[in-house]
């Protein structure tokens, strides 16, 4: 099923968000900052991966509901792209 890139733009700006905090922590490596401030970005990044993730599946089950006639995904393949987010 491929996806509506304009539904897709909240992701693409979360995912380019995400992007950039990466590159900050690298560079906080790098300059050995604090532990504890890594972590509390890395945490940061890992939830806007997971949103991201799951924003792309809800735009996902939209299309699928909103136009039945179109490519038909399986239940189960759905069910494992969800909880692979898990």
């Amino acid at each position: 099923m491929e996806l509506d890139v304009a539904e897709m733009q909240s992701v693409i700006r979360r995912l380019n968000r995400a992007r950039g905090q990466l590159g900050g922590i690298v560079k906080m490596i790098e300059d050995g900052r604090d532990c504890r401030d890594i972590v509390t970005q890395l945490a940061a990044v890992s939830k806007a991966v997971d949103r991201a993730g799951f924003a792309v599946i809800a735009t996902g089950l939209k299309e699928c509901i909103t136009n039945p006639d179109g490519e038909a995904m399986d239940i189960s393949d759905m069910e494992k792209l969800f909880l692979s987010l898990a």
